[in-house]
């Protein structure tokens, strides 16, 4: 009998760490291999690059979050994982939803698009003292970011 208790106690802890939730998270980029999925080019600013992993495992890299949040537009939200931003010091991937913005045509981009991501509004606000005003968005707010080159 006691075999039957152990064996369906292992059987429960399997069937519930399959129900867990899955993590997805970021891969290290190849600066040799790796190019932006939107503009085709290679990533060789790492420290503004994104990525989209779908929930089958398969990845996308983008090598500026305009090409991200574009591409994001076009994705069956069922299909996606997490999406990443690299933090605008480069030092850190957030999650595109909870990350906060700021753009400025003043502030330097891969496809020049202006826009930098923070773990923080705090963070945002301490960059722009130091670098240089700037708008603060939220991701929803990219939505009706007009995204293209600012000069």
């Amino acid at each position: 009998m006691k075999w039957k208790i152990i064996a369906f106690t292992i059987f429960m802890c399997f069937l519930l760490v399959g129900c867990t939730e899955q993590a997805y998270e970021p891969k290290e980029m190849n600066k040799e291999t790796d190019i932006c999925k939107v503009c085709n080019m290679g990533i060789s600013f790492e420290d503004f690059a994104g990525e989209l992993i779908y929930k089958n495992g398969d990845y996308e890299v983008f090598d500026d979050l305009g090409c991200l949040v574009e591409f994001l537009k076009d994705v069956d939200e069922s299909d996606v994982g997490a999406a990443y931003i690299k933090s605008a010091d480069g030092a850190e991937w957030l999650p595109v939803e909870e990350a906060t913005y700021v753009y400025s045509k003043d502030y330097w981009t891969p496809m020049n698009y202006g826009v930098l991501a923070f773990p923080s509004k705090d963070a945002a606000e301490q960059y722009m003292k130091e670098n240089g005003e700037g708008e603060v968005y939220s991701y929803e707010q990219l939505d009706d970011f007009q995204w293209g080159i600012h000069h």
